[in-house]
């Protein structure tokens, strides 16, 4: 039977009312197997941890939630790839992604998963999110011989929210922490957020303080006049309408500028499918990520 027409309400941004816009922040609505593909994740991450070992355990900050995790491959002065999560900037840790390792330290990379405050622990402000992720690949940089690192070669990829804060440090952050500009020689970025003012009209306000001095900071596009890192982006094409828009959009925003910039669409990929072809060598965002870092 065809469906009831829904009335809509007025709209609060671009063309979507605020359930839309609540739904296109909702990422549930867009991939109800998002349980199945978790729980797939977490058993991946338990094998690779059998199969590697367990990760050597580093403190980067004073606080019980700056730590990481680091799979070292077996040469030494190898390149690194540092990981950030996603979960919406209010679930997941560093040990629920163990299976991002695996394909990148038998192709020769140290491995380095960072945990982080989750904005409900910081009271619903996203800034010590981004303060502790700065930290933390400031640490790994200059920390790189402690584990046989090249610095050198120094690689970040994200997923969703893990992206947008990603972005932030490859945007403003490095200066924060004194970096050199190029510290960073490529970043993989999945499914991110690039403009805060739409999540702010969005239902995630419910858990995020949103305020002025926020959106301004932490909307990487208003900043790229700071990136210096090529980007290859990526985002699934049964994402949801807004997740799909803010990468092209930023895609668009660094390619004017005349940025190195690669987008990947995932054709059938959900939010949550895209992520698991990066444990993949032989998926489409995995593939890229050993291409990227030159271990193809």
């Amino acid at each position: 039977m065809p469906q009831p027409i829904t009335a809509r309400g007025p709209l609060v941004w671009r063309d979507m009312d605020q359930k839309a816009l609540d739904d296109a922040y909702d990422q549930d609505v867009y991939a109800p197997n998002r349980p199945l593909i978790v729980t797939r994740r977490i058993a991946a991450s338990e094998r690779t941890r059998a199969i590697l070992g367990p990760p050597q355990r580093v403190a980067y900050g004073p606080s019980e939630y700056e730590q990481l995790d680091i799979f070292r491959a077996a040469a030494a002065n190898a390149p690194i790839s540092v990981f950030v999560h996603g979960g919406a900037w209010r679930r997941n840790k560093a040990a629920d992604y163990a299976s991002q390792a695996e394909p990148l330290v038998h192709a020769g990379a140290h491995t380095v998963i960072i945990d982080f405050i989750n904005v409900e622990q910081a009271g619903g402000d996203l800034f010590p999110m981004y303060e502790q992720v700065r930290r933390a690949l400031a640490w790994t940089w200059r920390n790189a011989e402690s584990f046989g690192g090249d610095r050198d070669r120094f690689y970040i990829s994200a997923h969703s929210s893990g992206s947008h804060l990603a972005a932030c440090v490859l945007a403003c952050g490095w200066r924060e922490e004194d970096l050199p500009k190029d510290f960073c020689k490529g970043a993989l970025l999945l499914s991110g957020i690039y403009e805060l003012e739409p999540v702010r009209r969005s239902k995630r306000s419910s858990y995020v303080t949103f305020t002025d001095a926020m959106v301004a900071k932490l909307s990487s596009q208003r900043h790229l006049d700071g990136l210096h890192t090529p980007l290859v982006l990526a985002y699934g094409s049964c994402e949801t309408p807004e997740f799909q828009r803010q990468t092209q959009d930023f895609f668009a925003a660094v390619q004017g500028l005349g940025k190195p910039a690669e987008l990947i669409i995932g054709e059938a990929y959900n939010h949550f499918e895209l992520l698991e072809t990066l444990a993949n060598p032989y998926g489409l965002t995995g593939r890229a990520m050993l291409r990227q870092m030159k271990l193809v």
